[in-house]
């Protein structure tokens, strides 16, 4: 799905007026893989949950149809349902599909993010990497257009965060979804990306943009992602 937004500010009104985002303009081609970059309180995730139609731009607009998903750094699963059952819990709002299509469907993404042997196991049971396969597992599930990633790897340690960047490649190439991804890890970014967008602080606006053409799959520690992580990292800086 193709998304266009069009001038999209935000303001919050309180005991003073704060701007979080101002003139935003960026469109979003089908199957694009962006990643949004810039400093805490630059207003990434406020602009992910515009998108995400949580929140109403004070001006602008977002252009868009299909269904949109947004998937949070926690997860968000449910404790008392199996790692199957968390997937399968969106597929039960679906008129058109069986109990038996619905527990086929989530064994087909477990499979996907290699977790099909932990089908019938409780969450308190995963390791955190292992709960955010589960999360990108019941997002995927509903077949959205777009996948909104608010710095879905940030709490996990190194080792796994490198083994997730290789896996959501993966997943994105073999189901070409629109992905928006915002991270405050430019090294991050560049491994994930076909294109890195960099944002100023508050008010955000999109300062930079770059296209990534290095080759896939692409591993955080190459000397090629090093270095042009390194050259947008000081643009980042520049603005901050």
């Amino acid at each position: 799905m193709r998304l266009e937004l069009r001038g999209v500010a935000k303001a919050y009104e309180g005991s003073r007026r704060v701007a979080a985002l101002e003139n935003i303009d960026v469109t979003i081609e089908s199957g694009e893989f962006v990643c949004v970059i810039g400093p805490s309180g630059c207003g990434k995730s406020t602009l992910l949950s515009i998108i995400a139609g949580l929140e109403l731009p004070t001006s602008g607009a977002v252009v868009a149809s299909g269904s949109r998903i947004l998937m949070f750094q926690d997860g968000a699963l449910f404790p008392w349902l199996s790692v199957r059952e968390n997937v399968e819990f969106g597929l039960r709002f679906l008129d058109n599909m069986s109990a038996g299509e619905r527990a086929q469907r989530a064994m087909q993404l477990l499979k996907l993010v290699h977790l099909d042997g932990f089908a019938d196991a409780r969450i308190h049971e995963l390791s955190g990497g292992m709960r955010q396969r589960v999360s990108l597992a019941r997002a995927i599930a509903v077949d959205p257009a777009v996948l909104l990633l608010d710095e879905p790897f940030g709490a996990l340690d190194a080792m796994t965060r490198s083994i997730l960047h290789t896996e959501l490649q993966e997943i994105w190439a073999q189901t070409k979804k629109t992905i928006v991804f915002v991270t405050h890890n430019v090294r991050e970014a560049v491994v994930l990306g076909d294109r890195v967008l960099v944002m100023s602080p508050r008010p955000g606006r999109i300062v930079a943009e770059h296209r990534i053409d290095l080759p896939r799959p692409r591993v955080i520690d190459s000397p090629p992602v090093s270095a042009l992580a390194r050259t947008i990292g000081e643009e980042v800086m520049a603005h901050a």
